[in-house]
């Protein structure tokens, strides 16, 4: 039997950062949590490319061209705060949309944290709170999926 684990070790691999602008509040600490991960973990500097967007919305265009721009996995940072209209389930649910159909396109991990809450104060919560950082978590992971998919066989075209 063949177990695939991924590790914590960054070394040597190039990340992408996708972070919204809009909740810049909460995004930023959550792009703190985010590198501050990624400099523990072995990553170096001049591999961490940051690019930030206007929105949540946004963050997908941005990933797909990072995927395919020869990074080893792709972190997207965003918060959606709901408000009083619908706005909020479109936003938050075409986000995820996107991220997770750039992943399956690329085949390149991207990690999604783009946080959906009641309130300011939840947000603030998970974005180095009371609930930690999801920025941090959400390197963790892009750090793990890329050792992952690097110790997995290339897929075969049929």
């Amino acid at each position: 039997m063949r177990v695939v684990r991924g590790d914590a070790d960054g070394t040597g691999l190039r990340v992408g950062v996708v972070v919204a602008r809009f909740n810049e509040v909460v995004t930023t600490a959550l792009l703190d949590g985010a590198v501050q991960a990624l400099t523990h973990a072995g990553v170096a500097d001049d591999d961490v490319t940051v690019v930030w967007v206007p929105g949540a919305f946004e963050i997908a265009t941005v990933a797909r061209r990072l995927a395919l721009a020869d990074v080893d996995a792709v972190v997207c940072l965003g918060a959606v705060i709901r408000g009083e209209t619908a706005h909020f389930d479109l936003v938050a649910n075409e986000a995820a949309r996107g991220v997770a159909e750039v992943t399956r396109e690329t085949g390149i991990a991207c990690i999604f944290e783009v946080l959906a809450t009641e309130d300011l104060a939840q947000a603030q919560a998970r974005a180095g709170g009371a609930h930690g950082n999801k920025g941090r978590e959400a390197a963790l992971a892009a750090i793990e999926m890329a050792r992952i998919l690097r110790a997995l066989p290339e897929p075969v075209s049929r």
